[in-house]
């Protein structure tokens, strides 16, 4: 099933190095909350340096996407890893010399996440480079399966690893990832660059250009739209809440078969979607992520864990479908020297109200009641999902051999284009 995309060196290069980096990077954050948690004592300071890493994220996403269409992404990707597996390899000599100190770990984890704002873009970007336009959906679904298999299986890695050694091997391993994973990279082919006059423009020029054409892509920013108020009401009631309510009801070790669920949902789904052919991709992934209002819901009703297991897998399920197909239909629809400044555009309105949810859901919780914020979220998670489809460009955008031509923008234009649609 998989050999012929693996047969082409380039894809599998990238998938190789993709692999060792998600497994790390699914490794890292159990390890660094725990070491942090030994060595300081203190949940502010896991605070802190989750925040110092998150801040820098959504700050420089734009530079970043920007910043991918202006150079080689080859290149960029390769010393991003190259400067996440330093800032790793520092946490983790702090922690394996007992010199921890919150304000350097910080500062690492600040430059870890500007090279994680770097990273993201690119990645978006250099897949179309590598595979041709009707191998997109399978590439996406087979990068798919390796990250929510490392989901699945990093943490439980890392929960070992940290009771046997601490947690500074498991991330000094991430660290390694990060190496093996530039390797892997410099094993590319040289792919096509930015044009002169590409590169002869400024960067704030580069960027006011990737607002104008993620602003006229309106299946674009309306869908972006919608998963900004999915974050603003789930990450947070899933994270804060969900855990405590799950304790409530049905003990502390029932969260733990939840979280594994919903994994094992995504995996199984990210591997059925390299065989599903549609014509209408994007619809097909708006419809289906109404499923991960589900575990919200149940939650909400204060429904007792096998229910809450079901409906987690299921969640699983849709959000796989909705991730899959948001990854086609920007490689195949958007111009490939715009794609990682628009792609930074989504991720950034997408990603910005987390930390709104997060701070607010314990004082609302507080007011109201845990259950019934729990019951809300999921209702305004399900009508944000789907108020997208009310567009005809959401709709009727195409899928498949031929579906660029119809829909593609230029960063620059000579005559701004009608807003996409049907």
């Amino acid at each position: 099933m998989l050999s012929p995309l693996l047969a082409n060196k380039g894809f599998r290069w990238f998938f190789t190095a993709q692999s060792v980096s998600l497994l790390g990077s699914a490794m890292a954050p159990v390890a660094l909350a725990f070491a942090v948690l030994d060595a300081s004592g203190s949940p502010g300071d896991l605070g802190v340096v989750l925040t110092a890493y998150m801040v820098p994220l959504l700050v420089f996403l734009v530079v970043g996407g920007a910043t991918a269409d202006r150079l080689p992404r080859r290149t960029l990707l390769v010393a991003a890893n190259l400067g996440s597996a330093l800032t790793q390899g520092g946490v983790a000599a702090l922690l394996l010399t007992g010199r921890y100190a919150l304000l350097p770990v910080a500062a690492l984890g600040f430059v870890n996440g500007v090279l994680a704002a770097f990273t993201t873009p690119a990645l978006r970007g250099i897949l179309p480079q590598l595979v041709p336009g009707d191998g997109l959906r399978q590439a996406n679904a087979l990068l798919g399966s390796v990250r929510n298999a490392t989901k699945i299986l990093g943490p439980s890695l890392s929960g070992v690893l940290v009771a046997a050694m601490g947690g500074g091997p498991a991330i000094a391993f991430d660290a390694l990832t990060y190496l093996l994973a530039a390797a892997c990279l410099t094993r590319l082919a040289p792919l096509n660059g930015p044009s002169d006059k590409r590169r002869s423009v400024g960067l704030l020029t580069d960027i006011r250009e990737g607002w104008d054409a993620f602003r006229r892509i309106r299946w674009v920013w309306t869908v972006s739209l919608a998963f900004c108020v999915v974050n603003l009401v789930q990450v947070g009631t899933w994270q804060i809440l969900g855990p405590e309510l799950t304790r409530q009801a049905d003990g502390e070790a029932a969260w733990g078969f939840v979280l594994s669920a919903r994994g094992a949902g995504l995996l199984v789904m990210s591997a059925l979607m390299y065989r599903l052919t549609v014509r209408h991709l994007l619809r097909l992934g708006q419809l289906v992520s109404v499923l991960g209002a589900l575990p919200l819901l149940v939650l909400g009703a204060h429904l007792r864990a096998p229910w809450l297991i079901a409906a987690a897998f299921t969640a699983g399920l849709g959000s796989s479908v909705a991730s899959v197909g948001w990854d086609t239909s920007l490689q195949e629809h958007v111009l490939p020297h715009a794609l990682s400044r628009v792609s930074s555009f989504d991720d950034l309105l997408s990603y910005i109200a987390i930390p709104v949810g997060q701070l607010s859901v314990a004082p609302l919780a507080d007011h109201f009641g845990g259950f019934q914020v729990a019951a809300v979220a999921g209702v305004v998670y399900a009508t944000a999902v789907l108020a997208p489809l009310a567009s005809a460009a959401v709709r009727g955008l195409p899928h498949g051999a031929g579906a660029r031509a119809p829909v593609t923008v230029d960063a620059a234009p000579t005559t701004p284009p009608e807003p996409v649609g049907r």
